[in-house]
């Protein structure tokens, strides 16, 4: 691994590696406004939630890289202790690129990139019209570290309204799909959180799960089940009997094939079809174990932990 203490490399490097690594970020498009009555509109990247009773945020205008300046969002929020964060979709992130330019400070960044400002209910800065989920806040605090180009300050609020359009709403939640978000990486990267990248992964539900360590070491030393298949069979609670994974492998009848058919079930998501020629490959075939590993698998990306497990370790009774 390439492995370096930040005070070796120069600002924009370290800057780079923090950015490229800690991805995706959440955007905040932040609005504030001045003590005169100007508007600002900037985007941060540096920005997550950290609590919910109360619920509190937290994003960071850090210093410019450039000259190590404050940024207006910063000198805003600290004089006048409000903010609003609007949510960054899909579809307006060509305008909120176009936000994030260093305009003079007295620029209104709503008309630069077209954006829409609309009244807020408890605090002066404006919300962002195109946006579907805004957070009225009120500043708790500002941590400060360090005094250069990059330099942190990290501003702490507590979200005293919620605005979420009814359109990203299903059953009572913000659906991830209707949001459609979009999140930042390293460089010029960005990422849209879309149908292709989203996928659903439940918390363990108990406290009992097997974990790594108790598996059998049949499953830990597979060389077709992945890291990640492995850590899914270890939510398990309990390892099954041979007497339960018989019972369960007897009921399919095995058939005697190859592994092209296999492998063609498999693509098929046929599982039932992928068992049987497992189960009649025993002794047939010298790969008979990867065969069940790669059922067990099939079973796994359809969540059928608990088979998957009794496939896998039928082979070894």
């Amino acid at each position: 691994m390439y492995s370096f203490e930040p005070k070796d490399l120069p600002q924009p490097k370290v800057h780079g590696f923090l950015l490229g690594g800690v991805s995706p970020r959440p955007i905040a498009l932040v609005s504030t406004i001045s003590i005169e009555g100007k508007l600002n509109l900037a985007p941060f990247s540096f920005f997550n939630a950290f609590g919910s009773n109360p619920p509190i945020i937290a994003f960071s205008p850090a210093r410019r890289g450039t000259d190590g300046s404050l940024k207006d969002t910063l000198l805003n929020i600290e004089a006048t202790g409000e903010c609003v964060v609007n949510a960054v979709t899909y579809q307006i992130t060509e305008q909120v690129n176009l936000a994030s330019t260093e305009y003079p400070s007295d620029t209104d960044e709503f008309l630069k990139s077209g954006l829409t400002p609309i009244d807020s209910d408890l605090v002066r800065p404006k919300r962002v019209a195109e946006s579907p989920y805004h957070l009225e806040c009120k500043l708790l605090d500002i941590k400060r570290y360090g005094n250069g180009g990059g330099a942190a300050n990290i501003v702490i609020c507590e979200v005293i309204k919620f605005h979420v359009s009814e359109q990203i709403m299903n059953d009572g939640k913000i659906d991830p799909y209707r949001l459609d978000s979009v999140g930042r990486g390293g460089g010029s990267f960005w990422t849209h959180v879309n149908s292709f990248s989203l996928f659903e992964l439940e918390k363990p539900e108990t406290k009992q799960n097997l974990g790594y360590d108790l598996l059998p070491r049949t499953i830990r030393m597979s060389k077709v089940l992945t890291a990640n298949n492995i850590a899914r069979l270890a939510l398990l609670t309990e390892i099954p009997s041979p007497e339960q994974i018989r019972n369960f492998i007897y009921k399919y009848k095995p058939i005697e094939s190859d592994i092209t058919r296999f492998l063609m079930k498999k693509e098929e998501k046929d599982l039932d079809m992928c068992l049987r020629i497992a189960i009649g490959s025993i002794k047939k075939e010298s790969n008979y174990y990867e065969l069940f590993d790669l059922t067990a698998q099939a079973y796994l990306e359809e969540g059928e932990v608990e088979k998957a497990m009794m496939i896998s370790l039928y082979p070894y009774l």
